[in-house]
């Protein structure tokens, strides 16, 4: 069963459920209002019936039946009797017993009796006069009660089926409307696939169930992104980059086995290989890290850090472990305690990153990092004084295993600056590269303020 017909069928037995206990309360209440009413107008027919025939001395019996027949309306199946001392049937002129002894001794000893005789109502009345003690019992059917009741059973059966049948296609038609933002969630979820990883459903601006489903899904999508992401990028950059080393030693391998060499061939060939199988362990340590630090940017737990207290464990652990001047200074300051919300591990890394890449490509000269702080924003700027990056290649720069190391006689791997690039993207920034016109290269960190 679908969650709108559920629902529709909860909410209509909760409402069938409390109409049906009102109704029922209404009909009982009516019927007890009418049984109650009727005894009273049998006591007082007991009553006139005393002040009639055992008040009323001086008149004759026929003419006291007259006046009774012709003030007091007839019930349905009325039977009135007055019982003397002896329980007999008196006055009124029928002698029919109609009551037993037993219900005759009831009413002397209790003053007053009422009960419900099948259809018919009872009632008694035990009455002192100077003529003697006497007991008068009336009762009669009240025909005209139980033709309402029907008639209010009739009408109550009508309005709760009606009712019913109305709440039940209202609920159908409120679940419809509650749930149309749950279909069409599941209609944009069924767009996202593995050729669709950069899929998003629409995230409204309220608070309901609905919306922060489709957040939930918006952040399990960007994390299986990321997966996803990084096992592609694995996968193809380990099945490129270590094709080539991997093909070098076989070659040397197969040349170096074809024919006897002397010993300074070997040697050269042995060396051949040594250097392609550590080059082979830097892309291997380059892709774990890589693959370590995409694993990390998925899981990592953004908390406040201080910028300025960062900015000078880097300047201290570069020059305490290579003797490299790191010149840092601040622009036009405006916060007392620059922070940000950030992973204090990954943003080292990635400015690490950037600064052995300002290091390496200036012969280790001076790097200097200006901060700016402007409403929103701080602004790192790392400045080397190398030979600059060239135009056709600035886009390359932040791509994997891109590097133009090799074209000054230096190591790298093309690793360092995807890592920083892909971590400022986790803290919702941005790094730009810009060339200097006096040589040089400036990469400008932005990220946002606390």
């Amino acid at each position: 069963m679908k969650i709108k017909d559920r629902i529709a069928l909860y909410f209509t037995l909760i409402s069938t459920s409390l109409l049906f206990a009102v109704l029922c309360t209404v009909y009982f209440t009516f019927m007890k209002f009418l049984e109650a009413d009727f005894f009273e107008r049998l006591t007082d027919r007991t009553m006139v019936t005393a002040k009639l025939y055992l008040e009323a001395d001086e008149i004759s019996r026929d003419a006291l039946n007259n006046v009774r027949h012709k003030y007091l309306q007839k019930l349905n199946g009325e039977v009135t009797r007055i019982y003397d001392n002896k329980n007999k049937a008196t006055f009124i002129g029928d002698s029919a017993q109609y009551w037993t002894n037993a219900t005759i001794d009831r009413v002397r000893k209790s003053g007053h009796l009422k009960y419900t005789n099948g259809q018919r109502q009872v009632v008694g009345i035990y009455y002192k006069d100077n003529q003697g003690n006497f007991v008068i019992l009336a009762s009669a059917d009240d025909q005209g009660s139980h033709n309402r009741l029907d008639k209010l059973l009739k009408i109550m059966i009508f309005v709760f089926i009606l009712i019913s049948l109305i709440v039940l296609l209202l609920s159908r038609w409120i679940a419809q409307k509650m749930l149309k933002p749950l279909q069409k969630f599941l209609q944009e979820v069924k767009q996202a696939g593995s050729q669709n990883m950069e899929f998003r459903v629409e995230e409204k601006h309220n608070k309901d169930e609905i919306n922060l489903i489709a957040k939930s899904f918006n952040h399990l999508m960007e994390e299986l992104e990321q997966a996803f992401i990084l096992q592609k990028t694995f996968v193809a950059n380990a099945s490129h980059e270590l094709r080539t080393p991997v093909t070098r030693i076989m070659m040397n391998a197969e040349l170096a086995l074809s024919k006897e060499r002397d010993h300074a061939t070997y040697e050269k060939v042995i060396g051949s290989m040594l250097e392609d199988a550590e080059k082979m362990e830097h892309i291997i340590t380059g892709l774990l890290a890589l693959a370590k630090m995409d694993l990390e940017l998925i899981n990592s737990q953004l908390i406040p850090i201080r910028l300025d207290h960062l900015l000078l464990k880097i300047q201290s652990e570069w020059k305490a472990q290579k003797n490299l001047d790191l010149k840092i200074t601040y622009q036009n300051p405006t916060d007392p305690k620059p922070e940000i919300l950030a992973n204090t591990i990954l943003l080292q890394i990635a400015l690490d990153n950037i600064i052995s890449n300002a290091f390496k490509f200036s012969d280790n000269q001076q790097v200097s990092i200006v901060v700016e702080a402007t409403e929103n924003d701080f602004f790192i700027n790392i400045t080397d004084k190398g030979t600059g990056i060239p135009t056709g290649e600035q886009e390359n720069i932040f791509k994997p295993f891109y590097t133009r190391a090799k074209d000054f006689g230096r190591k790298g791997e093309g690793m360092g600056l995807y890592m920083a690039q892909k971590i400022i993207d986790l803290l919702k920034g941005e790094i730009t590269a810009t060339n200097l016109e006096k040589g040089g290269c400036t990469f400008t960190v932005r990220l946002a303020k606390l």
